[in-house]
This record gives structure tokens, C-alpha cells and sequence, in this order.
């Protein structure tokens, strides 16, 4: 995608500080979800490949939010996953690692592409293959804030988006160590949660959440 474009979605992200991730949601949870999301101000949600009939799920989320929220599309390992992600209006793709067929389509689309990455090397492989943001993941696994902190020794200018382990608790912390946003999910959007229409707690999570971020 051109610097420009990769730059501006890179700013909303950083602006924002958070991204939900959507796994296994019921899908007669997401037109309420959706309007939770814009009560509490989740300005970036995914929706995993690997949830049942995840195109319409994208869909379905895109058409509620109605451009309040940018819409993307989780767990993009192929070239083919990132088509029906982007045909059904999905305008981000996040991976768990570096897919370089995903990564080529989304150049030629010209969408943002968030790879996961777990090793300096994989860090620096993703940011050299034009990833908007490299997904720290998981981060928790990995060594949480500190391991943050000591990847901002050599990597200064890499833009670091920490995923697992991420709470209200942790939030601060990882921000902190350097990371430039954050990405939560099952913790915020369980299914069960999700199934029983609790979004006054899913609500709650994200204020707390929010309020960590300032």
C-alpha cells in the first residue's frame, strides 16, 4: 500500500489504542455489539477468519457500525481468506504471522496488514514486508511489558501493537514499555458473554480499559 495510506491508518490506530477481537461471536449478538461499540467509542474491531461464516460477520458489523468503527478481518493466512475478508468490507488484515500471499494481495488492494510476530528477526521480517503495525504475539508468552521494552532498544521506529495478556490491569504497562496500541479479545467479547447479551459488563471492561490507555 502507498506510505501515505499505511501512515494514516498507523495514526487512527496509535489515536485510538485499542483493537477488539471478535472470535466465535454469536451472530445475533452483533447488531446490539455493534451498538455497544459506539456507546463506549471502539473505534477498530476484527472479526478471526476461523469464526463460523466470517465474510457475513464482517458484513453484517461493517453495515451496524456504518463507518464508526474501521472493520478488519483476524487470523488472514491466505491469499483467498483476505479476498472474502476484503470483498465482504473488511479494511485491515491481521495475521498471526507473516503470510507473504496475504501480504502481496493486501499491497495490491492497498489495505493495512498487521502481522503477527514473536522474535526480533520476525519483528523485523514483518516491518520490512510493509506491515502497517507488527503484532506482538503473544505477547504475554513472550515476556509481556519487559519484553516490549527491550525490543524498543533496536527497534525504535517499528510500530508495536502487544496482544495477549492485555487487561486493565496490564494496559498501562504496556504502553508504557513502548507498545503503540493494543489488541484484546475473549477476555472483552467471550461468546458465552456474548450469547447471554451482557454488554453492560462488555461495556464496563472497555471503560476500564480506555481509562488504563490515558
Amino acid at each position: 500500500m502507498t506510505p501515505e495510506a499505511r501512515l494514516g491508518f498507523r495514526s487512527r490506530l496509535c489515536a485510538s489504542r485499542l483493537l477488539g477481537i471478535l472470535r466465535d461471536a454469536p451472530p445475533a449478538s452483533l447488531v446490539p455489539l455493534a451498538d455497544c461499540l459506539m456507546a463506549t467509542g471502539l473505534r477498530f474491531v476484527e472479526v478471526a477468519m476461523n469464526t463460523p461464516d466470517a465474510p457475513s460477520q464482517i458484513a453484517v458489523l461493517s453495515r451496524a457500525l456504518d463507518g464508526f468503527a474501521e472493520v478488519g478481518a483476524g487470523t488472514v493466512l491466505t491469499a483467498e481468506q483476505a479476498r472474502q475478508a476484503h470483498q465482504a468490507g473488511a479494511s485491515f488484515l491481521v495475521s498471526p504471522c507473516l503470510s507473504r500471499e496475504v501480504q502481496d494481495y493486501a499491497d495490491r488492494q492497498d489495505l493495512p496488514t498487521l502481522p503477527g510476530a514473536f522474535t526480533p528477526q520476525e519483528v523485523w521480517n514483518a516491518a520490512q514486508a510493509g506491515a502497517a503495525m507488527v503484532k506482538l504475539f503473544p505477547a504475554k508468552s513472550a515476556g509481556g511489558p519487559g519484553y516490549v521494552k527491550e525490543l524498543r532498544g533496536p527497534f525504535r521506529d517499528i510500530p508495536l501493537l502487544a496482544c495477549g495478556g492485555v487487561s486493565p490491569q496490564t494496559a498501562g504497562e504496556y504502553l508504557a514499555a513502548g507498545a503503540d496500541a493494543l489488541a484484546f479479545g475473549g477476555s472483552v467479547f467471550s461468546p458465552a458473554r456474548l450469547a447471554r447479551g451482557d454488554f453492560e459488563a462488555i461495556a464496563a471492561d472497555l471503560a476500564a480499559l480506555f481509562s488504563a490507555c490515558r
